[in-house]
């Protein structure tokens, strides 16, 4: 079939037809990313701009710059499109490489959304289609469009890890279905429907030594869990939690429709999702104690949608087990963001609105300004987080850990 074809020739390109656009490159000052006297640089002849497209297309296979692992993307919404977009503004595009896409949209639609984007703004990088593929900065990704996991050619990709981001599969006899299409293992974008729904949940900061490589079928979790897990651990070892009752305020998704209709089971889901605020239902609680089986019967959890594109909010009030000020909270939580969590947890004090966040690549960021204290064993945090972008690279750290696993189990 097509896809197949495309996977087995991913390192032979067919040069598309010139034309000004596709002249442009990143190769920096050699090329002058001009194509014409209209762009900035000097113009050059079509030869040399072909020979700079050919080395732009170079084949995957160059030494000290093939990826060792192979990607595959099911599902191109929010969370599949910023999971691209980050592992190609990262150095771990060097290690992990995406080489397939399986989205029902077609193929015009998902090179316009990867171009542009509402939230995170212009893709700085190129995007082209070309033989049914996406064409991303020389990148070749093949692309099909099934709605069924059985209808992939997985196994003749070569995939070493599928990233299953449509979060329509959360039971384990339906995430079975890519791994009997073909699969090697799968890395969920949210939570299994269970814990015994998949071979481990993992949260970057927290469990990720726990992988060992011979896993299946792995979480991320969800943005929220990301967000709060590895901060109420930090206030359990620090301060002790004796409860702890927290309330997400959730930018709107996709189930969410603009104007009122029949959208959703949950009725005040079927409201429109840019006129109200609205409470909705969420496992976040059950999704902490599966990773902090410490604190279980001891989190509460409430969830409300908020009528922003993006950026979250969490709303925190923990009973210590010792005693805390207001000072002592934010010291504890800076020095922390400064140290072992600086890549997943920022602090800041400043006066912010939560677009400040946006693109933020943190799990969490505290906002300081607004700790408060009542006596000296509660205490209330707020917590703002980048529900896309923030979850999309924890993702990132989770594959490239899983992988790294995988190479030392193989020694074994």
């Amino acid at each position: 079939m097509q896809f197949a074809y495309l996977l087995r020739t991913a390192g032979v390109l067919r040069l598309p037809t010139p034309s000004r656009r596709q002249y442009s490159c990143r190769h920096g000052n050699s090329c002058r990313r001009h194509a014409s006297g209209d762009v900035a640089g000097t113009p050059i002849s079509d030869a040399n701009a072909l020979k700079c497209r050919l080395s732009l297309f170079r084949p995957a296979s160059v030494p000290d710059s093939r990826p060792s692992f192979r990607l595959a993307i099911n599902g191109y919404g929010r969370i599949g499109r910023c999971f691209l977009r980050a592992l190609m503004e990262t150095p771990l595009a060097h290690r992990l490489q995406v080489v397939a896409i399986n989205e029902p949209a077609n193929l015009e639609s998902m090179a316009y959304l990867t171009r542009f984007d509402s939230t995170h703004g212009r893709f700085a990088g190129q995007v082209e289609i070309g033989d049914g593929s996406l064409l991303i900065d020389g990148q070749r990704i093949a692309v099909s469009h099934a709605r069924e996991p059985e209808s992939v050619a997985w196994q003749d990709a070569g995939i070493d890890l599928l990233v299953e981001c449509s979060g329509a599969y959360g039971r384990r006899a339906e995430l079975q279905r890519f791994l009997d299409a073909g699969c090697r293992r799968l890395l969920l974008s949210h939570p299994g429907n269970s814990g015994d729904d998949v071979d481990s949940t993992i949260v970057a900061g927290i469990n990720e030594a726990s992988l060992s490589g011979s896993e299946r079928l792995v979480s991320a979790a969800s943005c929220t869990t990301n967000a709060v897990v590895p901060l109420l651990a930090l206030l359990d070892r620090e301060v002790g939690i004796d409860q702890a009752l927290l309330t997400t305020l959730h930018s709107v998704m996709n189930d969410q429709p603009l104007i009122d209709g029949y959208h959703h089971d949950d009725l005040r889901r079927t409201r429109s999702a840019m006129q109200s605020i609205i409470p909705v239902s969420t496992g976040l609680a059950r999704g902490v104690e599966r990773l902090l089986p410490q604190l279980a019967g001891r989190v509460q959890a409430k969830a409300i949608r908020v009528p922003t594109l993006n950026v979250s909010a969490i709303d925190l009030t923990i009973a210590t087990q010792r005693p805390v000020s207001t000072h002592s909270l934010n010291a504890l939580l800076a020095d922390a963001a400064a140290g072992p969590l600086n890549k997943r947890l920022a602090f800041s004090a400043e006066a912010h609105a939560s677009i400040d966040f946006n693109h933020d690549p943190h799990s969490a960021i505290v906002d300081g300004s607004q700790t408060r204290t009542a006596g000296t064993h509660l205490v209330n945090l707020f917590v703002w987080f980048d529900n896309e972008w923030g979850f999309a690279n924890r993702m990132l750290e989770v594959a490239d850990y899983w992988s790294q696993r995988w190479t030392q189990e193989s020694t074994h």
